[in-house]
């Protein structure tokens, strides 16, 4: 099994490619959930992609209810900044789906709302200005508390 990384509506083609390098580099599968803020062609996402993209697995949806009735029993994380649990307070287990939300908006509040005892969020200072961590940093940042807590299963 591996971790599962979920994008809901990506929109900036950078982020995306980035999360498709620490994907490949974590055995991670990528979810991708339209409608996506770009096109699959984006030289911006090839760019970040780089050549990661033929050893990345990722999978794409047109809704987040069709990657639930695909995965019914799967453990969902969210990783919002209106969680009260740090990501590190979850307990991960391989399989697990790692959820984040599109950049502009985060993850849809109904979403959030039905599921706060598994949201989570990365500490950081509370600063009028400073929202939130970049996408692709939040991503590398809870997959590899994630490997962390399941032993980096086949990492060196």
């Amino acid at each position: 099994m591996s971790i599962n990384v979920v994008l809901v509506e990506p929109e900036i083609p950078q982020n995306t490619g980035n999360i498709i390098r620490t994907c490949a580099n974590t055995g991670a599968i990528l979810h991708l959930i339209r409608p996506l803020g770009f096109s699959l062609e984006d030289k911006y996402l090839k760019r970040c992609g780089l050549d990661y993209w033929d050893i990345s697995e990722i999978r794409y949806y047109d809704s987040f209810e069709e990657l639930q009735e695909k995965y019914p029993d799967a453990k969902y994380f969210y990783s919002t900044t209106k969680a009260n649990k740090a990501h590190s307070d979850m307990e991960f287990e391989d399989g697990c789906f790692l959820v984040f939300g599109k950049e502009t908006k985060g993850l849809p509040k109904p979403l959030i709302e039905a599921n706060m005892e598994t949201c989570m969020r990365i500490p950081m200072l509370k600063l009028e200005k400073a929202r939130s961590l970049n996408l692709s940093n939040s991503v590398a940042i809870v997959v590899y508390e994630a490997m962390r807590q399941i032993g980096y299963p086949g990492m060196r």
